[in-house]
């Protein structure tokens, strides 16, 4: 399908994805990238500079993407490539502990108070999969309790009604899931602790713990309603269950310290990734000492990686937190992203289309609805997706890069400031002039 803003050539990405469906299934190697839900043809990026990514045709883009989260810092950062360059120039892996992993984990021991050790893997999905392993030999019980929309990963136990790519394509599980994977996993509502409350009844003393994600960023973005956190909390504590955050998105993203800095409410267990690598394959997750001594070779819970703390991935995210400690640099992050927010809802109203939007410090998530909140699944699936493609197109063809999913978050980073927030806005209003004429 050939989208109205592709009357302009677009030459390499074209014979890239064609090159591409020839050896890889669908021509990507994670399926949003594939535009599926959007049609026309995904770019190929060729480099990234700051805010900017330039595609295989030359053209740029003000990136909203961030490689989906952990470019906080804006592309090819000084910092962080001197970093890498350093760390690679003594040897991309070793396979054996480095001074590297060790101040990597001091400093997330030191940043998210609930974490007093943490293990280093190389994935989020890594990281959430093995969190929920350790929940389950921990409490020595097998049930675990997630949110529909909310995802933690391909891990077959995790697969179910999931958000991001899952909602994208309508399948919120896989085949290839075998049902035994998925049938101690008990799926609540967002937002609802009623839904929580009523599993707990039912199959309190079988519950391992609840995984959540503070703020599911793969429905787009909700954020939780008063007292719906500390009333996961509340239920943990009551059945003697973990309550385990799902900050691999929101992990030095939304606040210094992630959630857990805009909250009261300690987790058990953390699953951190995407900002913590700079941009390199990277996961974690951490706990209280009680429960993460349960993991080999202190306790009988496995989990290895040849990868896990490798030096590359260490160095990069050091040197991204270490930028993320100077002064200044969430309020200006946070200042950027209501810019922008507050400017794209105030053109929206002007065109009489119905929006709505989400944000926090440097995240953010639209909405085609007339509904004034947005807080539930059921409510980010009755929004009017379709509008979003031909305003994902408009957008795109202005020169403004996001996610090509109705069921993504979108990244502010450091490197946007006054006069990308400003063509963002000139690209939006171009946008819902074209929406209005549809």
């Amino acid at each position: 399908m050939t989208t109205i803003l592709e009357q302009e050539t677009l030459t390499r990405s074209k014979q890239l994805l064609q090159r591409a469906k020839g050896c890889i299934p669908g021509g990507v190697n994670s399926p949003v990238r594939a535009y599926k839900s959007v049609a026309g043809t995904p770019r190929f990026i060729h480099s990234g500079e700051g805010a900017y990514v330039i595609d295989e045709d030359g053209r740029r883009y003000i990136d909203y993407v961030g490689s989906w989260g952990p470019m906080i810092l804006g592309h090819a950062h000084p910092a962080v490539v001197r970093a890498v360059q350093e760390a690679s120039a003594r040897s991309l892996s070793f396979g054996a502990p480095c001074e590297l992993e060790v101040i990597m984990a001091e400093k997330i021991c030191r940043l998210i108070p609930s974490i007093e050790k943490v293990r280093m893997v190389n994935s989020g999905t890594e990281a959430t999969m093995t969190a929920i392993r350790l929940a389950r030999g921990f409490t020595g019980r097998d049930k675990i309790v997630k949110f529909e929309g909310c995802y933690h990963g391909h891990a077959d136990c995790l697969l179910v009604k999931a958000g991001s790519g899952a909602l994208t394509f309508g399948t919120p599980s896989s085949p290839g899931v075998p049902a035994a994977s998925v049938a101690d996993t008990l799926t609540a509502t967002y937002n609802d602790l009623d839904s929580v409350a009523a599993l707990f009844e039912e199959q309190g003393q079988d519950i391992a713990a609840i995984i959540v994600e503070p703020i599911p960023g793969n429905m787009s973005m909700l954020l939780p309603a008063p007292s719906f956190i500390e009333g996961l909390r509340n239920i943990c504590d009551e059945y003697n269950s973990l309550l385990i955050f799902d900050e691999v998105m929101t992990g030095f993203r939304v606040s210094p310290t992630g959630f857990q800095g805009l909250s009261d409410v300690r987790p058990d267990l953390t699953t951190l990734g995407k900002v913590i690598g700079g941009g390199m394959p990277v996961g974690a997750f951490g706990g209280r000492t009680d429960i993460m001594d349960h993991l080999s070779p202190e306790g009988p819970v496995y989990q290895a990686g040849t990868l896990s703390g490798n030096p590359i991935a260490m160095a990069a995210g050091l040197a991204t937190l270490r930028e993320l400690e100077k002064p200044g640099c969430y309020d200006r992050l946070r200042a950027m992203t209501e810019q922008l927010i507050e400017g794209v809802l105030a053109r929206a109203a002007s065109f009489g289309i119905a929006f709505q939007a989400n944000y926090l410090c440097g995240m953010f998530g639209f909405f085609f609805t007339n509904e004034a909140e947005i807080t539930r699944y059921a409510q980010v699936m009755s929004c009017n997706s379709a509008q979003f493609n031909p305003f994902f197109h408009a957008m795109l063809g202005a020169g403004t890069y996001l996610a090509p999913s109705a069921f993504e978050a979108g990244f502010v980073s450091m490197a946007h400031g006054p006069a990308e927030i400003n063509q963002t806005l000139l690209a939006c209003e171009q946008a819902f002039s074209y929406l209005t004429k549809l």
